[in-house]
């Protein structure tokens, strides 16, 4: 196949998935995944600048839409319900725009990898970042608006790994599942 060939970017994407579940992350190169594409390391480069960020793409516009998202929330929400909300409408986008198939062979490479562990707490940090900043602009108290942001990130990202496990149930249903879960815990 030829360098330029439309879709590159999800070619090598599926051929690093399907690498690093074959083999697992640390064995695999930016080589192995260009040859299983049909591209070159040099397109490789072009799309990643590192074999983890095939698995992160796109991560990086995450904080400032949760940031966005918790701004525009009901003005009257006190701040765990405008993040729930801003999170809850922000990971539903999310969740239409990626595969649930590719987003449940993600979550396996990376249960398997410390060094992607680590790598995807880094990301989350900047959802942590986004809600406190955002909720504080709203007026929250900052340790309202800190635990808040942390516990929001948790419910967000528990609700990815059971969306992504999941029977087919919309993201929007495992949402509330997790913060259901959370508000039942805290009554107790």
């Amino acid at each position: 196949m030829a360098r330029w060939d439309p879709g590159a970017q999800e070619r090598l994407t599926e051929a690093a998935l399907d690498l690093y579940l074959e083999r697992g992350y640390d064995t695999v190169t930016v080589s192995d995944i260009a040859e299983r594409a049909g591209l070159t390391r040099r397109t490789y480069f072009r799309y990643f600048p590192d074999k983890r960020e095939v698995l992160f793409a796109g991560a990086e516009r995450l904080p400032d839409a949760v940031r966005a998202a918790v701004l525009a929330a009901d003005p009257d929400a006190p701040p765990f319900a405008a993040a729930l909300d801003a999170l809850g409408r922000v990971g539903a986008q999310v969740a239409t725009l990626v595969d649930h198939r590719h987003a449940a062979r993600r979550r396996v490479v990376i249960d398997a990898s410390p060094e992607l562990q680590e790598r995807e707490r880094t990301k989350a940090a900047g959802v942590v970042a986004a809600i406190e900043e955002a909720l504080l602009e709203r007026g929250a108290e900052p340790g309202t608006a800190a635990l808040v942001a942390q516990v929001g990130a948790a419910t967000l990202g528990l609700a990815f790994r059971r969306w992504t496990a999941g029977d087919g149930t919309s993201f929007s249903d495992d949402l509330a599942a997790v913060a259901g879960t959370l508000r039942e815990a805290l009554a107790q």
